[in-house]
């Protein structure tokens, strides 16, 4: 079952606002991480490297949480996801997190990239909104 971002919730998240990503350990308990977040308008996006343990929880546990608020109006402008992980690609993530640098940073291209250390692309699909 799937619950859809409306214009405020995909605005919030197109907004420079940071995000935390709650994952599932291995072990049960959960793992948080403060991340850049976008939407493509349906789903949450999220980029990170390959060799981090969010992206090794996401593989393994498709459950997430994301949470963002607007530090201006932390009250009423909040949005919470649970949803799942969709899709992890490789495909056009280094373009996205020049993207987000921009965003976030005013700065294009990235300039933490490291070869070495590949991107991904994390999309969730809601299932809950709060």
């Amino acid at each position: 079952m799937s619950a859809q971002l409306d214009h405020e919730q995909v605005k919030l998240l197109r907004e420079k606002h940071l995000a935390q990503l709650v994952t599932v350990m291995k072990d049960g308990s959960p793992h948080i991480s403060p991340v850049w977040v976008d939407t493509d308008g349906e789903h949450v996006v999220i980029n990170t490297q390959v060799a981090r343990v969010k992206t090794r929880n996401m593989r393994r546990d498709p459950r997430v949480a994301v949470g963002v608020y607007d530090p201006e109006n932390p009250y009423s402008r909040v949005l919470n996801v649970r949803g799942r992980v969709v899709e992890i690609t490789e495909e056009n993530a280094r373009d996205h997190i020049d993207d987000l640098s921009e965003k976030y940073n005013g700065v294009r291209p990235y300039p933490n990239h490291n070869p070495d250390k590949p991107r991904l692309i994390v999309k969730i699909m809601p299932e809950s909104i709060y």
